[in-house]
C-alpha cells in the first residue's frame, strides 16, 4: 500500500549517517536483497474483533467534513466522526484520533477501526469513545487520498506527518478539538486522549503527543517513518535528552519493512524503518516509558495490524474506569446502546 510511495522517496539524495549511531554490524554494506522473496504478509488475517458482530450494536459514522487550517494557509482537512452506540452526551467520553482517515476506517481495508471500537465497547474492554478520522491536508484542488494513493505525491502530507515542529500538532489542538468539544462532551483530561497512525502517520501521532502531552497521552505507532525523510531518525536521541513525558506508546513494525537495501548491496542505516523502530523502543524502555511493541514480519503497510490491532487497543486504553462490586450487574453486563439502533 504504501511501499511505493516511500520506496520513490529513497531516490532522493541521503543525508549523511554519523557512523556512531549505529550498531557494529550496519556500519558496512548490507547483502542485496534475496530475489523471490515471499509474500511474508499473508497469514496476517482479521482478528473477530475487526468484523461485525451479531447483536453487537453499531456505531455511526458522520462526515465527511471539513476543516480549513490556518496553520497551513490554503489547506483543509477533511474528516470523519464515530459516534459509538453508547455514547451518551451527559457523560463525558474518550477520544481517539486516526491520522490517514481514510485507510483506518475502510470497511474492506485491514483495521476496520470502526468495527473493533463497536466490539470492544460492547465488552467494556475499552471506554466509550469518539473515533475520529483524519486526512492529511490538501488545497481544495488536489485530490482526497485513497486506498491507492494516501497523499504524498498530491497533497500536504509529506510536510504536515514528518516535520518535527508542532504545525500538526496545532492543527489537531487548536483547529480540530474546539470543532469536537463544540459537537460532543468529550473528557479534558489527557489521559482519555489517544493519537494513531501508520508510516508517515504513526511519527505524526508521536509528535502531536510529544508537542503537546497536556493534551494527548496514547499513541499506536504502525510501520513509524521514523527515518530520514524529515530528520526523524533524530527521535531517539531527542526521546534519551529531553526530560520524561507522560506518554503511553504502542509500537508495530515488521522485518520486512522497507530496508534500505539498494539493488548495489549499500545499506542506509537512516532510512531502514524497522531499525529505527527498534531504536525507538530502545530509546523509549531506557527512560522508562509505559510501551509496548510487537516486532512481526510484516512489509511496509498495514497487514499486521488486521491481527493486533484490537489488542493494541485494549492496552493502551486497559487504564479506563472499572468496578469491582460483585454485586453491580450493570458492570458485569454488555454496554448496550444509548440511541436506538
Amino acid at each position: 500500500m504504501l511501499a511505493p510511495l516511500i520506496i520513490a522517496a529513497f531516490a532522493r539524495a541521503q543525508a549523511p549517517v554519523n557512523p556512531q549511531d549505529q550498531a557494529p554490524a550496519q556500519r558496512q554494506v548490507a547483502p542485496a536483497a534475496m530475489a523471490g522473496t515471499p509474500n511474508t504478509d499473508i497469514y496476517y488475517n482479521l482478528a473477530p474483533d475487526a468484523i461485525p458482530q451479531e447483536g453487537v450494536p453499531k456505531g455511526e459514522i458522520k462526515g465527511p467534513f471539513t476543516l480549513p487550517s490556518q496553520v497551513y494557509p490554503g489547506t483543509q482537512h477533511t474528516y470523519w466522526i464515530y459516534v459509538p452506540a453508547q455514547y451518551d452526551p451527559a457523560v463525558p467520553a474518550s477520544l481517539m484520533i486516526y491520522n490517514d482517515g481514510q485507510a483506518f476506517m475502510a470497511p474492506e481495508g485491514d483495521v476496520r477501526a470502526q468495527f473493533v471500537m463497536d466490539n470492544l465497547i460492547y465488552r467494556r474492554e475499552i471506554p466509550v469513545m469518539i473515533g475520529v478520522f483524519i486526512n492529511p491536508g490538501r488545497r481544495p484542488d488536489q485530490p482526497e487520498p485513497t486506498p491507492s494513493n494516501w497523499g504524498d505525491p498530491d497533497t500536504n502530507r509529506r510536510t504536515e506527518y514528518n516535520t518535527l515542529d508542532d504545525k500538526y500538532a496545532r492543527v489537531i489542538v487548536d483547529e480540530l478539538l474546539p470543532m469536537l468539544y463544540k459537537e460532543y462532551n468529550l473528557s479534558k483530561d489527557p489521559e482519555r486522549h489517544g493519537i494513531g497512525g501508520s508510516s508517515s502517520g504513526a511519527i505524526a501521532a508521536f509528535t502531536v503527543a510529544w508537542e503537546r502531552p497536556n493534551q494527548f497521552r496514547k499513541v499506536l505507532s504502525n510501520v513509524g517513518s521514523f527515518t530520514d525523510i524529515r530528520g526523524g531518525h533524530a527521535y531517539p536521541d531527542i526521546i534519551r535528552k529531553s526530560e520524561k513525558k507522560p506518554l503511553r506508546v504502542f509500537l508495530v513494525d515488521g522485518r520486512n519493512d522497507n530496508r534500505a537495501v539498494g539493488a548495489d548491496g549499500s545499506y542506509d542505516p537512516a532510512r531502514d524503518w524497522f531499525y529505527q523502530n527498534v531504536r525507538m523502543q530502545q530509546a523509549l524502555t531506557e527512560k522508562g516509558y509505559d510501551l509496548n511493541y510487537s516486532w512481526g514480519i510484516q512489509r511496509h503497510g498495514q497487514r499486521m495490524l488486521r491481527t493486533v490491532f484490537p489488542e493494541m487497543m485494549r492496552w493502551l486504553w486497559r487504564d479506563h474506569g472499572v468496578s469491582t462490586d460483585p454485586h453491580d450487574m450493570i458492570e458485569r453486563s454488555f454496554n448496550g446502546p444509548k440511541r436506538p439502533q
